[in-house]
């Protein structure tokens, strides 16, 4: 796993809990911060999807 994979995947984590936290105050703000942090954690997960896959295409693949 590299840095934007853990990143990512913690701030999809960091997100549902901000959104479940302003559902139980009532805090419509809070929940679309959370849904938002979630989006960009999901896409900076996605961005180290495909670096990890550039890197082990390259390891795989040397040019020659």
């Amino acid at each position: 796993m590299n840095k934007d994979q853990l990143k990512g995947a913690a701030n999809r984590l960091a997100g549902r809990i901000q959104a479940a936290a302003g559902q139980l105050v009532g805090s419509a703000e809070q929940v679309v911060r959370g849904l938002t942090r979630q989006v960009r954690g999901k896409a900076q997960k996605g961005r180290g999807d495909v670096t990890r896959i550039i890197k082990d295409f390259k390891r795989d693949h040397p040019a020659e």
